[in-house]
């Protein structure tokens, strides 16, 4: 089966449409890039309710088998209101395979024959974007999991704590390959703009200065060269050499 990005894109709209707008623009952002790297996947979990995660919770704990009788694995550490899925924040993800219909959470699968395991190239262009990704973490290592959190806790999440719009707007400018700043480079701009600022003020005086009506201490000389001078304006160096050379020839005169 042949799919374009839009059909692609479809497949993840309910599992995006609960979590914050601006993971869910970041999420369709890493679908249509590991869709130009020939990876196709798709959203399996945006937002979940805290009712759905003490369910989740309970998977391998309390609830051991499936209605099929298969023991269910424990797939989550945390209860409701522990978890960043509870806020928006979070998103999990698997591969859609080329019928368009089945999905994998094969890590090692390469089914664009670039050496390089479709997982990775996902999990790759999700740290571009600036997600953080559970495959690094260590007490609880979440391979389909990746979030964003902005710096904030689940506390300060369930306190009602949310990331500011400084913060949303920088991750969005990720996206669009705009890299935020770093402090050192925001001081340099800073300086550098100092300077330029500095710079433009000297131009303006020294045009000031070229454009400049003949300066008192340059007075007599003026009226004695006026005859041959075309205009009363001048520049300083102007108005100074004219000087000079006025009491050249004051001097010869005197001789």
């Amino acid at each position: 089966m042949v799919l374009n990005i839009d059909q692609l894109k479809a497949k993840s709209q309910a599992r995006l449409s609960g979590v914050h707008p601006v993971i869910r623009q970041l999420g369709e952002e890493l679908i249509e890039r590991c869709y130009n790297r020939g990876v196709w996947i798709i959203i399996t979990q945006g937002l979940r309710t805290y009712a759905e995660q003490d369910a989740l919770y309970a998977q391998g704990r309390t609830v051991l088998y499936d209605s099929k009788g298969k023991k269910l694995p424990i797939v989550t550490k945390v209860k409701g209101g522990y978890s960043i899925h509870n806020f928006g924040f979070a998103l999990d993800f698997a591969l859609l395979l080329k019928d368009g219909k089945s999905v994998s959470w094969d890590t090692l699968r390469d089914d664009d024959k670039d050496s390089l395991p479709d997982w990775s190239e996902v999990v790759e262009e999700a740290k571009k974007l600036g997600f953080e990704w559970g495959g690094d973490w260590r007490s609880f290592v979440d391979m389909p999991h990746i979030q964003m959190v902005f710096g904030l806790t689940t506390a300060q999440l369930r306190a009602g704590k949310r990331p500011t719009q400084a913060q949303l707007e920088a991750a969005l400018k990720i996206m669009k390959g705009v890299e935020p700043m770093t402090s050192e480079e925001k001081k340099r701009m800073d300086e550098l703009k100092t300077t330029v600022e500095a710079q433009a003020k000297w131009i303006e005086a020294e045009k000031e200065k070229s454009s400049m009506e003949c300066p008192s201490w340059a007075k007599t000389a003026y009226e004695y060269y006026k005859p041959y001078i075309a205009d009363s304006k001048g520049s300083y160096d102007f108005w100074r050499q004219l000087v000079i050379n006025y009491r050249k020839e004051l001097g010869i005169k005197v001789q």
